[in-house]
């Protein structure tokens, strides 16, 4: 694999930096792990630019990763194309968010026939599993939660090879292995650690307990390796090899699926019951996507199981009812109205989605226009509800046996997004769960602690949980593939981020940014973030610019009886929005993402 020159130099110059643009200058990172802004330099929120290009377009959450999707585009790769290749080069440098030993959903749209898929890589519970194999940790808070990620306990069925498999038969152009050589390189020769694995390595109690993850990222003075650390992975390129060879079988049948069943088994702190049977059953499923209108355009997500095709198209329905651009962006009221619409849908959320193949949803009920007109009128713009309980469905279902789920959800995900030379786009957002998922090391990859987004609890006041665990089930995410398609049908924006369940408000107010208030896709994603999952609202501090904003959005919301929680929110949006003139990307200043294109 030989990079382009000018592609290499500026992901590498970025990656280096920490910076996320092209030409950006060099900062350094703070403890927590976002950028600090140099005020002589004006880095970071400030420089950060829309990226505009007019053949073709790709994003993702390193730069290394965005090189090698660019360099797949050149050579008249696909879209999904493109998407592999960045995914199995963000498995071996962003580690601690997804890859091989995770999942993904995957959106596509061709762009000849405007024909949409969504292809569901999501994990899957092994045979073993019983709905109360999580209950002793239920209601000890993020130290018990905690508990039951790190280890095999919490190890669902990978599917992300499976899924990219299934995706590259049916729209790949380069063949199968090529997109590996980006990745099987990058393991040879090594790449160097960034600012913000480093910071995450940092402040991560587990890694140096277990004995994979302490050698592979500390020193051997026990500390962790420090920043620009060049870091070979012999093990992992050996994986990514086989599976280049023999295709996805040799990941899920043989001597790996093996190493990984024992290092689930066998783990000590936590055992697992994932088996080989599990590894080789697990397959990847073509979904239809979700779709509903939102003004004069239409925007279709991820269909079940994720709640993040669902519940941002919840909340964009209920918001359809307000002259939302009338409104200051930057106001409280905004920011009220916004959170009033998702307490409203993450209610809904809670109590009624999950896995299809498990449980009946009404989710052609929960975005009628009709029923979430009626949600709507529930918000008081002078007031908060406090909060929401879900919306009653009357039509007869399984749905009105249900009861609420209540299960935490650790972020550690990414984003990608790719439009091709034909303008067939792909957005696709993979994971492990949480930051470095169960932390179980495996062949030089990480698994992921997915199960534990499942419900602890498998009933409440003895009525099912929808989400509660049971064999072979996918547990419910909040991942949220976003296109926008406008009055004509054309593609309009591609969309995601990772950050748990506040996924779904994260990419929700993008859109709306571009929509509602006709902002660049760049100034969207740079906004400062406001989230309500049905309790406390929360709202973004640091962000430089809105320091004054924070102080009186915080007084607007709790004259209106709002309980507000200023923190950081460390998004990592990639979008790209379509124009006559060709594409504008956009990439998070909060994280290493970074937007390249023709």
């Amino acid at each position: 694999m030989v990079y382009d020159r000018r592609v290499l130099r500026a992901a590498l110059v970025a990656l280096l930096c920490g910076a996320m643009v092209w030409g950006a200058a060099c900062q350094t990172p703070d403890p927590a792990g976002k950028e600090a802004i140099d005020p002589e330099t004006a880095t970071g929120f400030e420089q950060r630019k829309a990226v505009r290009s007019t053949k073709t377009m790709v994003a993702a959450a390193n730069p290394l990763a965005t090189a090698a999707g660019l360099e797949i585009l050149r050579e008249g790769g696909s879209a999904v194309d493109a998407t592999i290749a960045m995914a199995l080069v963000l498995s071996l440098v962003e580690p601690q968010s997804s890859g091989i030993g995770g999942g993904a959903f995957m959106l596509h749209r061709n762009q000849a026939d405007g024909k949409m898929v969504a292809y569901d890589g999501r994990e899957t519970a092994p045979a073993a599993a019983t709905g109360d194999m999580f209950e002793s940790y239920a209601g000890g808070g993020m130290e018990s939660f905690m508990k039951a990620v790190i280890g095999g306990l919490s190890v669902g069925a990978p599917g992300l090879l499976r899924m990219f498999e299934q995706a590259h038969k049916a729209h790949g152009k380069l063949p199968w292995a090529r997109l590996f050589e980006p990745a099987i390189k990058l393991c040879q020769e090594g790449f160097e650690i960034s600012p913000r694995l480093h910071s995450l390595v940092s402040r991560d109690p587990f890694l140096a307990k277990m004995p994979a993850t302490r050698e592979y990222f500390f020193d051997a003075q026990g500390n962790p390796k420090a920043v620009g650390t060049r870091i070979i992975n012999e093990p992992m390129g050996k994986v990514l090899q086989a599976v280049a060879t023999d295709g996805a079988d040799a990941f899920y049948t043989g001597p790996i699926a093996e190493a990984i069943v024992k290092a689930v088994q066998e783990n000590t702190t936590n055992p697992g019951r994932l088996t080989m049977e599990d590894m080789a059953a697990y397959k990847s499923v073509a979904r239809e996507p979700v779709c509903a209108p939102y003004r004069q355009n239409t925007v279709c997500g991820m269909s079940p199981p994720t709640s993040g095709g669902v519940t941002p198209l919840q909340i964009l329905g209920i918001l359809e009812n307000f002259e939302l651009g009338k409104l200051d962006p930057d106001s409280a009221e905004a920011a009220h109205l916004f959170a009033e619409a998702a307490r409203l849908a993450y209610a809904d959320r809670d109590m009624y989605l999950g896995d299809p193949d498990f449980v009946q949803m009404p989710v052609e009920q929960l975005l009628s226009r009709e029923y979430l007109k009626e949600r709507a009128a529930l918000i008081n713009m002078d007031k908060t509800m406090g909060k929401a309980a879900a919306g009653e469905i009357p039509e007869p279902g399984t749905w009105n046996q249900w009861s609420p789920d209540t299960s935490p959800d650790v972020p550690s995900t990414s984003h990608m997004v790719a439009i091709d030379a034909e303008g067939t786009a792909v957005t696709m957002t993979a994971s492990i769960e949480g930051a470095f998922g169960s932390h179980i090391m495996v062949n030089g990859f990480l698994l992921n602690n997915e199960l534990t987004d499942f419900s602890f609890v498998p009933q409440v006041d003895g009525r099912p949980v929808a989400n509660r665990v049971e064999p072979g089930k996918r547990p419910r995410s909040s991942m949220a593939p976003l296109f926008v398609l406008d009055d004509k049908g054309n593609l309009k924006m591609a969309v995601g981020s990772p950050g748990g369940s506040r996924i779904i408000l994260y990419v929700t107010r993008v859109v709306l940014g571009v929509l509602d208030w006709d902002m660049d896709i760049q100034q969207a994603i740079a906004r400062p973030n406001v989230i309500n999952r049905n309790g406390a609202t929360e709202l973004e501090q640091g962000v430089p610019g809105f320091e004054a904003w924070l102080t009186d959005v915080t007084k607007g919301l709790e004259a209106r009886g709002h309980e507000v929680r200023p923190r950081d929110l460390n998004s990592g949006i990639q979008g790209i929005v379509v124009t006559p003139e060709g594409y504008i990307g956009g990439a998070d200043p909060r994280r290493e993402g970074l937007v390249l294109g023709d």
